[in-house]
């Protein structure tokens, strides 16, 4: 995924028309920086992935799409919720 991900930013950046150089000096970073986020190495603290999206005309924006839509969790999430009980009923009076 990760590689995946690399390539994708590579190609969002030639696109755009725009050097390794150029996003390196927007995203304030090394240029051997950007060659690593567009390999997709493991080894790129999440922050830099998110800067050179950033330099990418505002690309990082779809980081706050991660884990947006999380059914397993919403559904264990929902069964750990406290079931409402309802008030014993009153006998009624002879």
């Amino acid at each position: 995924m990760m590689e995946q991900a690399g390539r994708q930013i590579k190609l969002a950046r030639l696109r755009c028309g725009l050097s390794v150089e150029l996003v390196a000096s927007r995203a304030r970073v090394s240029k051997a920086a950007v060659y690593n986020v567009e390999k997709g190495s493991p080894s790129v603290a999440i922050g830099i992935y998110v800067t050179v999206l950033h330099a990418l005309n505002g690309m990082n924006k779809d980081i706050l799409l991660i884990a947006k839509d999380d059914g397993l969790g919403r559904e264990l999430q929902d069964l750990s919720l406290p079931t409402p009980k309802r008030a014993p009923r009153q006998k009624k009076e002879e």
